[in-house]
Parts: C-alpha cells; sequence; structure tokens
C-alpha cells in the first residue's frame, strides 16, 4: 500500500484570513478595542515615561469629516502610537472648533431659517451649539473608524465654559498689557456675511475687473510746473486702480520720493506719470502723439494738490515706500478707507479716513452722485461718468487674482470700520525670537511664517457675529469710551466658567463688574457690553493654554503642532500670537505641516467639481488600513493626489504585507519562541542574512518614523517584504521549512528568523495599519516578556544582536545577484517547455579567477538559493573573459515524491523506494 508522503510534510497551517475583509473586520476590532479601553490602558503602562505631546488643532464641527481631515488625523495617529511604543507617554486630546460664521450658517439652514434677524441671539447661539454637539458625535465616530485613538470621551471644546473662561484670560492679560485696542482701520469686510474677517479666512481667486487709468488735474503745483514754463492748470496726475468702486475714497495720490516722473505734453494736456511705466500706459490709452517734456523727482511732487474728479475735494500728493514700479503709473490712488497700505501713510499726513461703503456693500452718501450703488454697479457707473466728464484716461478688461471669502466664495471688500485689534507690532521683534526657537518641518515654514509675522502690524479680533465669545469689554453709557479693565475682564471669565457665554447675553452690565465699578474717564457707573464677539483664530488660539496648560499631564509649551500648510497663517500663527504676547514663548517645540488633497489633475478635490472622495467611501470599500497605508505612502509634506486607481494599487500593496505575514503564520504554527529558539549566531547562513536584513530595516524605520518620513516606512516594508522576503528568502526556505523533520534544529532555524522578522513587522506596522498589525499580533506566538494582549502595549523592536561582518553580507549580497543571473536563464528553459519547473533542472556554472573561487566557496547554499536539483561548477574555457556562463539542463535521477527534488539516490532506500535518501533518512529519524 502506498504511503501519502503529503502527510509526511510540515505544510503551513493557520486561521489567519488570506483576505483581511477589512470594512467587516475592521469595526468588530475598533468595538473590542473600545472595551478593552486600549488607549487608557496604553496611556496607564506609558506613566512615568517621558512625555511626548502632539497638541490636535481642532476641525470645525459642521459637517462630515472629509480626506483631508483624514489626511490630518492619520498622521496625528501614526505619530501618537509610534512615540507610545518608543519610550515615551505620548497622550493626546482631540479637539473641536464649535463658534464662527461657517457653523452658524450651517446651524440655519438645517432648521429652516433664513437670516439671523428671524430669531433671536440666545435661540440663535443655543440652535448653533445643537447643531455643533450632533456633529461633534458623528465626527468623533468617524475619526474612531480610521483607527485614530484618543481620548475621545473627554475631548477639548471651543464652546465649552472651562475653555471659553480661559480664553477670556488670555484676551485680559493681553489688554492688560496694551496690546489691546479699538480702532478703526481698513479690514478684509465680506458684503455678504456682514463681517470682517481674518487674514486666514481669505483666498485668492481670479476675478474679472477693469482696470482703469483716470485723471486727477492739479490745483496746486507748488510753482514747480509753472517754474518749467507749463500751465499747471493743464496738467494731470494719472492713477490707475482696478477697484473702480473705491474712487469716491480717493484722499491722496501717493508717489515714490526715489523714482523719477516724467511730464508728457500729449495735445493741450500734460501728464505726470513713473518714467519706467508711462509708455505701457500711454499704449493701453492708444496714445502715440506725445512727448516727454520734463522730469522730477517724486519727492519734489509733495504736498502738490490736485482736484478729484467727481467729488468737491481736493486730493493730496504725498509719498510713500509702498510705491513700486511693477504696474500701473506709479502714481497710487489712494483711499485710507479702503487699504492698509493706503491708510497707513495717510496717517503721516493727518489724512483723514472716509469710507463711503456700507456693511452691505453699497455706496453710502459720501460718495455723491454714487450713493446706494452696490461695488460692483458703482464699478460700471464712476466709469461712464469718468468718460462722460473727460476724465478718463483709459480702461481695460483684465482678469486678476482678488480676495475672496473662504465661506461664500464672493469677492471681499477693504473696508475702514470700527474693530477691536491685536497690536502684534508691539510684541513682534518677541514672536520672531519665539519663531527662531522652534523646529519647523519644512524648513522653509520657519521663513513663510517669519515673514507673515514681520509683516504684520495688527490682528482684527472682532466680528459682527452672534454666534461666538463675546470680546469682554464694556462701554460707559455717559461718555462711550471702552472700560478696558483686567479685573473687569477676569470676572468675565470668573461667569462664562460657571455659566457659559450666553450668560454675557442674559445679564446686565452692572451684574458681572466688580462692584463700585466707575467709568476711569467721567467716572460715571453705568456700562454697556460689547455687542462684538472674537474671531475663531482667537478661539483656537487660546487652546494652548485651555487646553494644554489646563490639563497637567499636557502642559506647554508641547512637543508637536501637525496642520495643513495653510494653517501658517491661521492656528500656528494665532498659537504664537497669544502665547508670546502673554507668556513669552511658543507653544510648541516643533510644527510639522502637510500639504492639501489633490485629484489626479492637480485639482483640490470638491463636490462641485465631481472628483471628491469620502473617507466612508473608502473605509466601506478597502477598509480604512487601506486609506492609512495610503496616507503612509505619501510624501506628505507637499500636495498630494488621489485617485480610486491610487486607492486600488495600494490595496495591493496591503495584500502583499498581508500574505507575508500569512505566509510566516502558517509556518509557525507549531513553533514556541520560549522552547524552539535557536541562538542568533547558530542560524543558518541565509537565516543570518535575514535578520541582518531585519536589522537594517528596523533601523531605518526607526530613523524614518523619528523624522516624521512615513513614506520611508511604507517603501522599506514593503520592498522587505516583497524583494527581500516573498522574492527571496521565504521563497528559498520553503524546501527546508516543508521537507525537514519538524523539530530539526534546520528548521527550528529558519522559523526562529521567521519569527523575529514577524514580531518585529507587526511592531513597525503597528503606527500605520493598526488594525492589521492588532489582528497579526493576535496569531504571533509570543515570549514571556511580550505583552499579547495588544501590540500597541509593547516598545518598538530593537536590532538582533548577531555576530556577521561586512564579508558575510558581501556574500550573501553576491548570492542574491547569482540567483538574479541564473533565473532569467531558468525562465527561458521553462518557457520554452524544456521543463515545467526550476526542480526538474541541474543548473552548471562556469566562471574564471576570483569569481570561481567566490561560488565554490558558497556552493553548498546554492540548490536552495537557486530552487534546483542540482549545481555544478566548472572553469570557464575563455578564462580571460571574466564573465559567468549559465547552462541549464535537465537534473540527473528520479523526481522524489516527497520533495520533488530530482536525484540519483531516489530508490536507494527500500522501504521508501520512491523517495531520494534525504527525505528517506528524514523520516527514519
Amino acid at each position: 500500500m502506498s504511503q501519502d508522503y503529503n502527510l509526511t510534510l510540515n505544510l503551513p497551517k493557520t486561521e489567519f484570513p488570506m483576505r483581511g475583509g477589512l470594512p467587516k473586520a475592521e469595526p468588530k476590532t475598533l468595538e473590542r478595542w473600545e472595551e478593552e479601553k486600549v488607549y487608557d490602558k496604553l496611556i496607564e503602562k506609558n506613566e512615568g515615561k517621558p512625555k511626548y505631546v502632539l497638541h490636535d488643532g481642532p476641525p470645525y464641527a459642521n459637517g462630515d469629516i472629509h480626506l483631508g481631515h483624514a489626511l490630518n488625523k492619520i498622521l496625528k495617529d501614526f505619530i501618537v502610537r509610534y512615540k507610545n511604543m518608543a519610550g515615551f507617554q505620548s497622550p493626546f486630546v482631540p479637539g473641536w472648533d464649535t463658534h464662527g460664521l461657517p457653523t452658524e450658517l450651517k446651524a440655519r439652514a438645517k432648521a429652516g431659517i433664513g437670516s439671523s434677524a428671524d430669531i433671536s441671539v440666545l435661540e440663535l447661539r443655543k440652535l448653533c451649539e445643537e447643531f455643533v454637539t450632533g456633529y461633534i458625535d458623528d465626527q468623533r465616530s468617524q475619526f474612531k473608524r480610521l483607527g485614530c485613538i484618543g481620548e475621545w470621551d473627554n475631548p477639548y471644546i471651543t464652546l465649552k465654559h472651562e475653555f471659553e473662561a480661559e480664553q477670556i484670560k488670555v484676551f485680559a492679560e493681553m489688554a492688560d498689557k496694551g496690546y489691546i485696542y479699538k480702532g478703526l482701520k481698513p479690514v478684509y469686510w465680506c458684503p455678504e456675511c456682514k463681517t470682517a474677517l481674518a487674514e486666514a479666512e481669505i483666498e485668492y481667486a481670479e476675478d474679472p475687473c477693469h482696470s482703469i487709468y483716470v485723471k486727477f488735474r492739479v490745483t496746486d503745483d507748488l510753482g514747480k510746473f509753472a517754474a518749467m514754463g507749463i500751465d499747471p492748470n493743464k496738467v494731470f496726475f494719472v492713477i490707475w486702480t482696478t477697484t473702480t468702486w473705491t474712487l469716491p475714497a480717493n484722499l491722496a495720490i501717493c508717489v515714490g520720493p526715489r523714482y523719477e516722473y516724467s511730464v508728457i505734453k500729449c495735445g493741450d494736456e500734460y501728464y505726470v506719470m513713473a518714467t519706467d511705466l508711462y509708455e505701457n500706459a500711454m499704449a493701453e490709452a492708444e496714445l502715440t502723439d506725445y512727448e516727454v517734456v520734463a522730469t522730477i523727482k517724486g519727492a519734489e511732487l509733495e504736498y502738490m494738490k490736485t482736484q478729484h474728479p467727481f467729488l468737491d475735494r481736493e486730493s493730496l500728493l504725498i509719498v510713500g515706500e509702498h510705491v513700486t514700479l511693477e504696474s500701473g503709473t506709479g502714481c497710487v490712488h489712494t483711499a485710507p478707507g479702503h487699504g492698509v497700505d493706503d491708510f497707513n501713510v495717510c496717517q503721516n499726513y493727518d489724512i483723514p479716513t472716509v469710507c463711503p461703503v456700507d456693511g452691505d456693500g453699497k455706496l453710502t452718501e459720501e460718495a455723491g452722485r454714487f450713493a446706494g450703488l452696490t461695488t460692483d454697479e458703482a464699478n460700471k457707473q464712476i466709469a461712464i461718468y469718468l468718460d462722460e466728464t473727460g476724465a478718463l484716461f483709459a480702461l481695460k478688461k483684465i482678469i486678476h487674482q482678488y480676495p475672496h471669502c473662504w465661506r461664500c466664495k464672493t469677492p471681499i471688500l477693504f473696508r475702514a470700520t470700527d474693530q477691536w485689534f491685536c497690536s502684534v507690532d508691539d510684541f513682534k521683534d518677541k514672536a520672531v525670537d519665539a519663531i527662531n526657537t522652534v523646529e519647523w518641518i519644512p524648513a522653509w515654514g520657519k521663513d513663510r511664517i517669519t515673514a507673515m509675522v514681520r509683516d504684520r502690524k495688527d490682528w482684527c479680533i472682532s466680528r459682527q457675529r452672534k454666534w461666538g465669545v463675546p470680546i469682554p469689554i464694556f462701554y460707559c453709557k455717559d461718555c462711550g469710551e471702552p472700560y478696558v479693565n483686567k479685573e473687569a475682564m477676569l470676572a468675565v471669565a470668573d461667569l462664562f466658567g460657571k455659566e457659559g457665554s450666553n450668560a454675557w447675553l442674559e445679564k446686565d452690565a452692572s451684574e458681572i463688574l466688580p462692584e463700585g465699578t466707575k467709568c476711569e474717564k467721567c467716572g460715571s457707573s453705568s456700562f454697556d457690553k460689547e455687542k462684538d464677539i472674537m474671531d475663531v483664530w482667537f478661539d483656537s488660539g487660546s487652546s494652548w493654554r485651555a487646553v494644554c496648560k489646563r490639563r497637567p499631564y499636557l502642559g506647554a509649551p508641547v512637543d508637536l503642532y501637525l496642520e495643513g500648510n495653510d494653517q501658517y497663517r491661521g492656528w500656528f500663527q494665532s498659537s504664537l500670537l497669544t502665547s508670546v504676547a502673554t507668556q513669552g514663548v511658543a507653544p510648541y517645540r516643533t510644527v510639522l505641516t502637510h500639504g492639501m488633497i489633490l485629484d489626479m489633475e492637480r485639482r483640490k478635490m470638491s463636490k462641485s467639481l465631481g472628483n471628491g472622495i469620502s473617507p466612508q467611501e473608502v473605509t466601506q470599500q478597502y477598509g480604512a488600513d487601506v486609506l492609512r497605508l495610503w496616507v503612509a505612502s505619501s510624501d506628505y509634506q507637499s500636495d498630494i493626489s488621489i485617485s480610486r486607481d491610487i486607492l486600488k494599487q495600494m490595496s495591493e500593496a496591503y495584500r502583499k504585507i498581508r500574505n507575508t505575514a500569512r505566509y510566516i503564520l502558517g509556518n509557525l504554527n507549531d513553533f514556541d519562541p520560549e522552547k524552539d529558539m535557536v541562538d542568533a549566531n547558530d542560524l543558518m547562513p541565509i537565516d543570518k542574512w535575514a535578520v541582518v536584513k531585519l536589522n537594517e530595516l528596523i533601523t531605518k524605520c526607526q530613523n524614518a518614523y523619528d523624522k516624521f518620513e512615513f513614506h520611508q516606512v511604507y517603501h522599506s516594508i514593503h520592498k522587505f517584504c516583497v524583494v527581500d522576503m516573498s522574492n527571496f528568502y521565504l521563497d528559498v526556505l520553503k524546501d527546508r521549512l516543508y521537507t525537514e523533520k519538524a523539530d530539526s534544529k534546520q528548521r527550528r532555524a529558519a522559523q526562529t528568523a521567521m519569527y523575529l522578522i514577524l514580531d518585529s513587522l507587526t511592531r513597525m506596522l503597528t503606527p500605520i495599519l493598526a488594525y492589521t498589525a492588532d489582528e497579526i499580533w493576535r496569531y504571533l506566538p509570543h515570549r514571556a516578556d511580550d505583552d499579547a494582549e495588544n501590540v500597541l502595549y509593547n516598545s518598538m523592536p530593537s536590532t538582533v544582536a548577531i555576530d556577521v561582518d561586512d564579508d558575510f553580507i558581501a556574500a550573501w549580497d553576491r548570492i542574491h545577484e547569482l540567483r538574479d543571473t541564473v533565473k532569467k536563464s531558468l525562465e527561458v528553459v521553462i518557457k520554452e517547455k524544456v521543463v515545467k519547473a526550476s526542480l526538474e533542472t541541474c543548473v552548471t556554472l562556469k566562471a574564471s579567477g576570483e569569481e570561481y573561487d567566490f561560488i565554490e566557496k558558497v556552493l553548498p547554499e546554492l540548490r536552495s538559493v537557486f530552487i534546483v536539483s542540482e549545481v555544478k561548477l566548472e572553469k570557464a574555457d575563455n578564462a580571460l573573459s571574466g564573465e559567468l556562463e549559465v547552462a541549464v539542463t535537465k537534473a540527473e535521477g528520479e523526481k522524489c515524491e516527497r520533495c520533488w527534488s530530482y536525484s540519483t539516490t531516489v530508490g536507494s532506500d527500500s522501504e521508501h523506494p520512491t523517495l531520494c535518501a534525504r527525505c528517506a533518512a528524514i523520516l527514519g529519524q
């Protein structure tokens, strides 16, 4: 009766599924993590270790998460998981930004309320609070589904009483130092949203407009044109602007003091323009018959006067360093009510600020004949009137980049209004010094935020809305003077901490202010409260105090802020300014940024373009770990692209990593690391090589994790699994694993190497493949000092101590190269159907010199490395050629029924006539 020798083989056995089935399996794993309180146990186990705190920048709680959110939170999760496995205690407190106009608009829309005027302020605020609370719960579930761990049951939320109280304290300290003031200044204003905007709430988009050149007739030349023999009544300064609607606010014309200006005669008129720009302006006006009759320095034009082209007032000639020769005429239309540079330069001349545009974007009575028009309507009507009156020099339609509101996408206005400001100028140098103490990744971030802070004079912190934290300022009813008093503001903080900011609306000023409070100007004790709210960037910008300092286990400054690269003008900057203003230091030690997510055509993802992919869609189709693997594979510090094809490729990459783990698990089914481990220095040579490769991978991945270069971790692990393991080591190992006696030293050596490899791989993959690493760990046998409950409770792997030298590594690198060379020859004979498989062959290597000596030395390894039945070595006929010759022939002997190798020893054992001598001996042991 014939024996089934397959039953004598050590074939792989594992219940670890070939297919991950992640969309169904991951939610069950997440449920178990929550039941086992994995995050809480992790932080508890790491008690006493050095702290590493990543402070979460809060997303708006006003909708489902998108891929940008997913990218951000997954990157943070990589770091939190890694640091907790790398010798640190790394707590993570997620947060939410709950105030602001986007939330108010969505809350009103959901409730079917068209205007904020249709609902009381308190009702509106309660409506908004209910709205954001619902979305916090939704987003929390969505982030957790991505595998992100953290203090989800105790997050920070900017509408919480304790947060608002700390925010007021930050404001109070800044006000007490004199950094907070109220003033009339031009700010970004959205006529659609009817509020001032911060710089971070502005985005630039192409906008069609008219480039207009306007003539301002000279009324007082200080005698200078007359001295040139030119009638000053015929001289015009030509200004240029792309915002025609701002002309009613013109009070001056600014020139560069060091530039040369030309006086150009054209017909009976003379035009003054910068020498470097007049030719282009004359071409725009389609004027060719002209001549330059004189030149004059800009500084000499100062204090001349011109007549406004349609209002009964004069415009003064002034000088300013902000004037450039990049475009226009070098004579800059200056409206202090509509531009920061204009406002600042006019302050030098005591020129009043006029803003003839209201909050709805309509011109006021100060605009004369154009009152009541919207800015768009005024653009057309003013141009027509200028043309009719002869004041229009030239007009051209152009498309330019213009600031838009990031919420409603409409063009904004530069509009002077009474606002509360933080004077960045007062502590700008300290802020720059603080920037220099921070590590910025990428490094260009340092220059970017430094330039932004240096260019900034003020921060407009007031908003004309209702849903937000009230500005804690009182006004004297009798004299109208703001009462900026620290003790009064701290009383507000105390009130907010106990009752929340709604109490600001519900209580009278006298119920909030300390007893006996009097106006410092007139002595009155009758006060009103400020109606504006704070900029939401002040909310989140106070989180270093309201969260990190308030929770002792976090502390400030923290180790890391990680957000998108749009936050240099947003959260990074607002956090920096509030922290430097109050405590003199940056709130962070390192700032790391990621890029934006684009489609394959490098376009931003949006619903309107139809190119959006939601995280929910990805997890439902592929699983969260595939999305996490995509994040890890991306060089995220630049803008990154995603598509369904890319996700499909990532799914295939995931499968290769998973299959590597499954194959190893299958071959460890009878391996107990406590009993069966072989000392690393007693391993077979190829096993030692595999362990050395593992050590290289461990070092490379640790360095990459420390530098936040997760794509290096991914690519290194993927290459190791595919090239070093699947294509080489594990392939070569099959014969030894399957055919040697189960408990033989040869097989245990292979299992030892594989165990070390998978144990280390699983730990290194844990930050990235959170669910899959957990799953592998539950199937992997463990040593006594492992925490078998969860891989996350264990440390990152250390390199294995093994005694090999550089010559050993070099030798195995050459063996690997030999294998690649031989494989090509084997593929040829298999393709030509000379043989069906490599085990049917005998490979003869013909070499000379050093190569012959090397192959002779490693010849015992080559049969298994090549996966052939025999390897022969011969001296090359042409020793001078130095080239290796490979000859493939059919192997001698018969096929062994057990190991499938061809051998002349098959049948030499009468008890096992169909086996080779090696297999017969193994069975006889």
